[in-house]
């Protein structure tokens, strides 16, 4: 990749991240509130682990 389109990139890139910003940081002061739901994600990720061991174990 040249140079130029480097350059280009990395512009597009924080235009990108400059305009995002504000709604990511609105979405993390949010979040804090939230309430907190480990179960609903150890759950489904014990599961697919699982499922992929059990997979290995079935070669």
């Amino acid at each position: 990749m040249e140079t130029w389109q480097q350059i280009v990139l990395l512009l597009i890139g924080g235009v990108v991240a400059f305009l995002f910003f504000p709604g990511v940081k609105r979405m993390l002061e949010s979040s804090e509130n939230a309430p907190k739901d480990w179960p609903g994600v150890l759950i489904p990720l014990a599961l697919v682990v699982g499922f992929v061991i059990l997979l290995i174990m079935a070669v």
